[in-house]
């Protein structure tokens, strides 16, 4: 089933996790404690994050686990406002286990989390649904693929702030980039424009690529005419885009490192994108 999958990344997790086990290992007392560009998160708390992503997972999907349940989930914010809560309490408690501990645990659960994911019908309806993409349901594949972003980005901030590159390749970004790219139409479902507008987002490299939307009658959608003349056009670099993208950094601090060409109100408007629940 996989090669019928839109966006396929279950086979990158297995090279994602090798990856994040070689990095960790490298890393000195210092490292470990080293500030990532997630302001209130070090590198051992990135690392203990996505121990929870693993250990949330299995527990979910293997076992139907869900822990406790929210109260009050009435919007959006809520929600984000819910996760933020979990991870917080988590990663604090995560303060009081050493490193070694962290990698021998994430190293036994991640061979588990990706079995619980290879066990997934990919067109059946996931668990949760991808919000940020203003899904009310999605299929699994999509689910599994946004784990996919959540998995690359976590071990890209790590690798940014201890500056020791290894995932940045087209391999491993291109995907991440077109999934997060589905959040494209809905940062802008709130933008009117005439029919047919057009505007397209460039990250720039060999390792980037370009993304248009396009206005309908009802809505905004990812064009398949990458040809079309936008009426608004972002470039900036792969640096910028995952951390503009991750909300790590915000859109008035990417200003002085893009270039908008056209519409600058459409093009600013490109700069609130994002693939993450923030």
């Amino acid at each position: 089933m996989q090669a019928f999958v839109p966006i396929p990344t279950l086979h990158l997790f297995p090279i994602l996790d090798q990856k994040l086990l070689e990095l960790l290992r490298s890393l000195s007392p210092e490292d470990w404690e080293a500030q990532t560009v997630a302001k209130l998160w070090k590198v051992k708390d990135v690392a203990a994050h996505l121990l929870d992503v693993n250990l949330r997972t299995i527990s979910m999907l293997r076992d139907g686990f869900f822990g406790e349940k929210p109260d009050h989930i009435q919007s959006y914010q809520d929600l984000v406002n819910y996760l933020n809560e979990l991870n917080r309490t988590w990663v604090h408690a995560m303060k009081r286990v050493s490193p070694a501990i962290l990698i021998d645990f994430l190293e036994s659960s991640g061979k588990k989390y990706i079995e619980q994911l290879e066990s997934l019908p990919p067109f059946e309806n996931a668990i949760f649904s991808v919000a940020w993409a203003g899904h009310e349901t999605s299929p699994n594949w999509f689910h599994i693929s946004r784990e996919y972003t959540e998995k690359f980005l976590h071990q890209q901030q790590i690798r940014d702030a201890v500056n020791k590159p290894g995932i940045m390749t087209a391999e491993l970004f291109q995907p991440f980039l077109e999934i997060v790219m589905k959040a494209f139409p809905y940062t802008f479902k709130e933008v009117e424009a005439e029919i047919g507008t057009l505007v397209a987002l460039e990250i720039t490299t060999e390792i980037g690529g370009t993304w248009s939307i396009i206005k309908t009658e009802k809505t905004w959608e990812l064009s398949q005419n990458p040809s079309a003349s936008p009426l608004a056009k972002v470039m900036m670099d792969p640096e910028t885009a995952w951390k503009l993208i991750s909300k790590s950094w915000k859109s008035n601090e990417v200003l002085d490192l893009v270039k908008i060409y056209g519409d600058q109100e459409l093009g600013r408007k490109v700069l609130d994108i994002t693939g993450f629940m923030a």
